[in-house]
């Protein structure tokens, strides 16, 4: 691997709009490792992907294990330059606030806030000494009061946990893109809008996983002066 090399971490690609956004880094140039909880559903992927890509073991919701994934980081490369948080967890559609199993509801928090929290505080040390770090977070608009369709007052209650989650998500963009202000550490959210991650989202308008990851890697490769602490589909600029 050549130093200039740029480097970028995928969490949960193993498979959909992770997979894609590996894909479309290494198909630039990036060496990309590409993560899944399970070492062998790494594996599996990473051969699948043309170009620069390692497989790592990754599970974001248990401390010691993103602890190992990361000093295997630090090892060899021994550096990194994006981070991109897109493993995520999801809830059947009739879940509302009102009826929640809280235990269900703790494990969609615990992998879609907490673990991209946890994944973003162990990778800090190698991105600070990366020329060019950026943080990208796979939200949803199901997040957000502005996406007409799946935001948070669109869906009568519905898939109550993920959409929470997802709102918590951003607040951490907002507030951790603040904290590290003149850092040179971009911190963004990315909504990839639905797409066709799953068997029957063709017939509810869903466009292709490449077109949804696009935007993720546009977030990935942003300039220095790029935006900090945004909320972005296609490149756009969404409320949240």
């Amino acid at each position: 691997m050549e130093q200039s090399q740029p480097v970028a971490l995928v969490t949960g690609a193993a498979r959909g709009i992770g997979h894609e956004v590996a894909r479309q880094l290494a198909a630039r140039g990036w060496l990309v490792l590409l993560s899944a909880r399970r070492a062998e559903a790494a594996v599996e992927a990473a051969g699948s992907v043309a170009g620069s890509v390692r497989p790592l073991a990754l599970d974001t919701t248990s401390p010691d294990g993103v602890a190992r994934a990361m000093a295997e980081v630090e090892a060899d490369p021994g550096r990194l330059d994006v981070l991109v948080n897109n493993a995520a967890a999801f809830v059947d559609w009739s879940e509302t606030a009102s009826t929640a199993d809280l235990d269900a509801a703790r494990a969609v928090l615990d992998t879609n806030l907490f673990g991209t929290w946890r994944v973003t505080q162990a990778a800090l040390p190698l991105l600070r000494a990366s020329a060019h770090p950026r943080v990208v977070v796979v939200g949803s608009g199901a997040g957000s009061h502005a996406d007409p369709a799946f935001g948070l007052t669109a869906r009568g209650g519905a898939a109550a946990s993920y959409g929470i989650s997802k709102a918590a998500v951003g607040a951490l963009v907002a507030t951790l893109a603040t904290e590290l202000a003149g850092t040179g550490i971009l911190v963004n959210a990315v909504c990839p809008g639905l797409t066709a991650t799953y068997p029957g989202a063709e017939a509810m308008g869903a466009r292709p996983v490449a077109d949804g990851a696009a935007g993720v890697v546009w977030a990935a490769t942003l300039p220095d002066d790029g935006p900090t602490g945004g909320f972005f589909r296609d490149g756009q600029p969404l409320g949240w």
